[in-house]
């Protein structure tokens, strides 16, 4: 069954897909610069690159990670020549004029940046014109020469995988936001990732947590043939770096917008101060705003032939369930204990209360909601395998047979292993996020009697003989307006793939 939702959901373009498509002009001014202008482009900005490499080296010697110093006059010639080097390999980039509205706050003023959208690594280009400090992977400081520049900025690092890390990640930010301007001023892209920038998916809390004002940072690039963005499923680094190099020039706006100072509420609350300042920053980009966030990327583009259809009710559970704490804790021996337990109950329907002891978990409102999702009676009462379904779904969600088969274990019955054809409705609607399932029209198709029920390995077969299982043979009930635009392009044949 599809979940419940209970709120409206902002899902349009999928924000972590990027496609290029070339009209023949296009790929024929590609092949002469990538034959003419290219290679001494490239060439140029691999010089200025490896130019910038030991100043920024030199200045970083003997420095403190955790003390910031006074800035003697050679560090701060330094830093001129790193801001001059820097631009001078843009420049050679094709970036030959950057636009720059509105005014950048002092440091002691605002000690954070806001940077938005995040989309390419050409974004680094305000980074370069300021050496503001950033926030960033741990493993960018291992990258060649780049790495150098990037630890002389003073960066926050982090390490995503580390729950502890993220924690001291927020607590240096703090700790760097309330110097009173004795640190660079850090500038955060609070999306945590790379879009297509077709929308601002939620903002991290990371840089509204010290609820001290902030500057919004909006990001422009004008040209009509998008070759910067480098987001999760599109272009490579490299074939991004051909691309954008072969333009005759390349166009970007930077826009510093007025400063936002928090309320009272924010400051105590910073997801809301989160969110305000990105309604704030979607105005001024004139861009929707997409209820995705960086946890959610997996399950966007979920793949295989049982890939999610309609996402939009699967991400609110999502949210939920990390909330719970439950998504960290989804591994597959728990998640098969808990089918185990689900499938001893035969379908026997639980209420809020015996949900939490299944779970473990004390009665809140977050666990009320997470019920109220799977409530499709709304008589209170769940069947709790829905739960274990959507749960493995959205844990490993471009493995969807493991899926199907840790169901079919829940439903099976005992005396031949068969699953009916209305317990598989509802196992295939939980999985693609519909509504309504009707699977007549497989049950025709199997080369046997129709019996209404069907075994794993049968129905595994099936769909390895049919890629196109759920397009070709599934009917299933559609809301307009509800399922987001990835699956209406899917459904009428288009698809993301990476572009080769």
């Amino acid at each position: 069954m599809k979940l419940s939702n209970s709120r409206p959901s902002r899902v349009g373009r999928n924000p972590f897909v990027h496609k290029l498509k070339f009209t023949m002009t296009e790929k024929i001014k590609i092949g002469l610069m990538s034959v003419t202008v290219f290679p001494v482009r490239l060439l140029l900005v691999s010089f200025f690159m490896l130019l910038a490499w030991p100043f920024a080296f030199a200045a970083s010697l003997g420095r403190s990670e955790f003390v910031i110093e006074p800035q003697s006059w050679w560090r701060r010639l330094v830093d001129l020549c790193l801001q001059v080097i820097m631009r001078a390999m843009w420049f050679c980039g094709g970036f030959h004029w950057i636009k720059v509205k509105g005014e950048r706050a002092a440091p002691s003023e605002v000690p954070i940046l806001t940077v938005a959208p995040h989309s390419a690594y050409f974004d680094a280009i305000p980074v370069t014109m300021t050496m503001c400090s950033i926030v960033t992977k741990l493993e960018s400081r291992s990258i060649p020469v780049w790495g150098t520049l990037i630890s002389y900025i003073r960066p926050v690092f982090v390490f995503r995988s580390d729950q502890d890390s993220r924690k001291k990640t927020v607590e240096e930010i703090k700790r760097r936001a309330q110097s009173g301007g004795e640190w660079p001023q850090i500038m955060i892209f609070p999306e945590g990732t790379c879009t297509n920038r077709s929308g601002l998916i939620l903002f991290k809390a990371g840089a509204f947590i010290p609820g001290l004002p902030v500057q919004p940072v909006v990001l422009r690039y004008p040209n009509k043939l998008d070759t910067f963005t480098w987001t999760w499923r599109g272009p490579g680094a490299f074939k991004i770096l051909w691309l954008t190099l072969c333009q005759p020039h390349n166009s970007m706006e930077i826009e510093y917008l007025p400063i936002y100072t928090p309320s009272d509420e924010e400051k105590e609350n910073p997801a809301l101060f989160a969110n305000n300042v990105r309604r704030l920053m979607a105005k001024a980009l004139e861009l929707p705003l997409t209820d995705l966030s960086f946890d959610d990327r997996e399950i966007s583009l979920s793949e295989g032939p049982l890939r999610i259809q309609d996402y939009s009710s699967l991400l609110e559970f999502n949210q939920l369930v990390c909330r719970l704490g439950l998504r960290a804790g989804a591994r597959v021996k728990v998640l098969e204990e808990q089918a185990k337990r689900a499938g001893k109950l035969q379908g026997d329907r639980l209420g809020l209360q015996d949900f939490g002891q299944f779970l473990d978990l004390p009665v809140t409102d977050t666990l009320a909601q997470v019920h109220r999702l799977f409530d499709k009676r709304g008589d209170g009462q769940i069947d709790v395998r829905h739960f274990v379904i959507a749960l493995s779904t959205v844990h490993r969600p471009s493995r969807s047979m493991e899926t199907l088969k840790l169901a079919f274990k829940m439903y099976e019955a005992e005396e031949d292993g068969d699953v009916r054809e209305d317990d598989l409705a509802a196992i295939l609607e939980t999985m693609l996020g519909l509504k309504e399932v009707e699977l007549s029209g497989v049950f025709l198709s199997l080369d046997r009697p129709d019996t209404g029920t069907i075994a794993y390995d049968e129905f595994h077969h099936f769909i390895e003989q049919h890629p196109r299982f759920v397009m070709d043979h599934l009917n299933f009930e559609d809301h307009p307006g509800r399922g987001c635009c990835v699956c209406r392009e899917r459904r009428n044949g288009h698809n993301h793939d990476k572009d080769d």
